[in-house]
């Protein structure tokens, strides 16, 4: 699926990078076209499908995003939603709906990331002997 030029990739995987420097949280970022369904249900099958509920704290956070659908998701695992507020995400969001309304896929992805990552800094600071347990490359769906 050809979605993003490796330059692209590189921005968006940069950003994970920079925003797990700063909080034991993991994020990944799932890709597809389509979406069936409701993003948020497809965000939660990728969560469980690449094992984010796995990690020692429970700190997990994926952004789903379906690039012909316009549809996206931001959900975090059961670590995080214990300590956070309902709308916890809502701020991410809007700051990725506002690039994505002006067509601009890639900043808007490397907005959120860099939110969610400030945002986890808070509940989850970097400890030094923090391990990346999770992939930081960008997830290909299949749809």
């Amino acid at each position: 699926m050809k979605i993003f030029n490796a330059d692209q990739q590189d921005r968006i995987v940069h950003a994970i990078n920079v925003a797990e420097n700063t909080t034991s949280g993991e994020l990944r970022v799932v890709v597809e076209k389509n979406c069936d369904g409701e993003a948020i249900d497809r965000a939660s099958y990728h969560f469980t499908k690449l094992g984010m509920h796995k990690t020692a704290q429970r700190n997990g956070v994926l952004i789903y995003i379906a690039v012909e659908d316009h549809t996206f998701s931001i959900i975090g695992d059961l670590g995080i939603n214990k300590l956070v507020p309902a709308d916890f995400w809502e701020c991410t969001k809007e700051a990725m709906v506002t690039e994505f309304r002006q067509g601009n896929l890639v900043e808007g992805l490397v907005k959120g990331i860099v939110h969610a990552g400030e945002q986890l800094r808070h509940f989850f600071p970097r400890q030094q002997d923090d391990i990346n347990e999770l992939p930081n490359d960008i997830v290909f769906g299949d749809k």
